[in-house]
This record gives C-alpha cells, structure tokens and sequence, in this order.
C-alpha cells in the first residue's frame, strides 16, 4: 500500500449545534484532495478532534470520506486508543467501511513498558488486513516507542509505516533496520524535510490544510535530487509550520487550523470542549501569519 508522500490529518468540520457538518466535510475532502495535493488522508486522528467524537461518529466520518473520496485518494482512518480492545474492534469495524488502512497512536496515560506497547499494536495488526501506520507522539503520550519496538513491529506484515514525532537520530536508527518496503513519515511538519534528508518517505501533515501545494514541492524538489530549492521552500514556509502551533503561545491543532480554514473562505465550524475558541490577539496574530 503506498499512502504517498503527503499525508494531510484532516479536521472535522462541525455546525453551529456542535454535530458534524457533512456538506463542508465533503467540501475539506474536495479541498485537500484537488487544492493541497493530498495523496491519503488521515480521518479522526488527533487533529480530527477524535477524543471528543463517538464510535459512532468515527464510522460514519469514514464510511462518508471513503464515499466520497471515490478513489482520488487513500483514506486512513485513526482507530488507536489506549484501550487495546476498543481500538482492535475500531479497527475491525474500519476496515467494513472501506478504509485503505489505519493509524494507531502509542497507548497514552496508561505509560505501558515497550513490551505493552509491542503487544498491543501486534494484537491489532494481527486482527485486520489493513495496512497499519504507527504513531509515536511523546508530546501526547509521555510514553515514547523506541526504535527497537518499532522494528519488531516492522516485522508483522501489515504494519508498513510508521509516524514518527521523534528524533532524527530515531528516525536513521528506523530507517536503516527497517525491512524493505517500511516507511517512516514525519509526524512533525517543520521536522518533514531534515528527516527526508535521513531517509523518511514523507510527512503526515497538518499545515498541508493550507500550504499543502508549497510542501508538495518541497518533497519533490528533494526527491529531484534540488536540495537547495527544498531548503529554500522549507525556509519560507517555516514561519507557517512554527506560526500554526506557536502564535501568541502553544494552542491545539485543531483550533488553529480551523481557524485558518475559515480566513481562508473555507469555514469549518468550531472545536468541542475541552478545546475552546481562540481568542481576539490570537485570531489577530493567525491573519498576519496568514496575510489575510
């Protein structure tokens, strides 16, 4: 299964009564797939608001993207949790909806040891034929799977990649044991380019909402052997990637981007609680990061 080089963690557009808004989930899949050259899209992962949506709304986001999608692109579908039973049957119940693979998250709050952590992604891999992403976010999670873990996990046939929010020095460690055909995707967007340059294949992005065109040529640029060129599209797109999750200070992706969507003539309702709307000075720093 190849998701491509540019992954993009879509939101999940909501009304104004908190319910998911299926005529701009349609218009976000329209947008990312022909607008910012996604080649898979990831449907409730954290960017999706996924703590705060029910089984039953992540099975119908799915049925509904894969639909619609018709094909254009590869549709992943965030399943993992850090309940291994409730993830496996998620996962099994994705895979009925016609989703091209999955993407389970390291187990968060519970801080299980690497053995845990082998354990229950191998329990969920053995139980679909889906193609598995890893998703190592220690920001998240606390707990952080090591390279070890994730090259025994390479070993199960299904599990063919891996996000990683890692260092670089883990990223070359993945890269150089994995077995062939094992992907390494960067899981941070500003990380994307340095650790192409050690071997990952792409990124699973959530600036690609808006800058997608401009990382997509980054990638290529690369790819051509134009390091110069790619450094330079990652230097002026850096403001974005550091802007998205730093201006005034540190707030959720999903608020942010949503945001930005919205000043962007894309409107995509609001965030549900715990996550809260931004402010007036944070909506004024996003419209001069934005230029709008």
């Amino acid at each position: 299964m190849d998701f491509g080089r540019l992954v993009t963690a879509m939101v999940t557009p909501f009304d104004a009564e908190g319910a998911i808004n299926w005529d701009a989930t349609g218009r976000v899949v329209d947008y990312l797939i022909e607008e910012q050259l996604s080649d898979s899209i990831v449907v409730s992962g954290t960017t999706g608001e996924s703590p705060t949506l029910t089984d039953e709304e992540k099975l119908d986001l799915f049925k509904f993207v894969v639909k619609h999608a018709a094909g254009r692109c590869k549709i992943i579908a965030g399943t993992g949790n850090n309940d291994t039973a409730h993830s496996l049957e998620m996962t099994r119940q994705a895979e009925q909806c016609g989703v091209d693979g999955i993407l389970l998250v390291v187990p968060y709050y519970n801080r299980p040891s690497q053995e845990g952590i082998f354990q229950h992604f191998k329990a969920i891999a053995e139980a679909t034929t889906l193609p598995v992403m890893l998703y190592n976010v220690p920001g998240r999670t606390v707990v952080s799977m090591n390279a070890h873990t994730t090259l025994r996990l390479a070993q199960i046939p299904n599990v063919v990649a891996t996000k990683e929010c890692a260092s670089t020095d883990q990223v070359t460690q993945i890269v150089t044991g994995a077995p062939e055909g094992f992907r390494v995707y960067s899981g941070d967007d500003s990380a994307a380019l340095p650790m192409m340059a050690v071997g990952a294949y792409g990124v699973v992005s959530v600036t690609s909402h808006i800058i997608g065109q401009e990382m997509k040529q980054m990638i290529e640029a690369f790819l051509e052997g134009n390091v110069i060129e790619a450094a330079r599209i990652h230097g002026a797109c850096l403001p974005i990637f550091k802007g998205m999750f730093e201006l005034p200070h540190p707030i959720p992706n999903p608020v942010l981007i949503k945001s930005a969507l919205s000043l962007r003539g894309l409107p995509v309702g609001g965030v549900r609680l715990p996550l809260v709307a931004p402010t007036e000075e944070e909506l004024a720093s996003l419209r001069a990061l934005l230029k709008t």
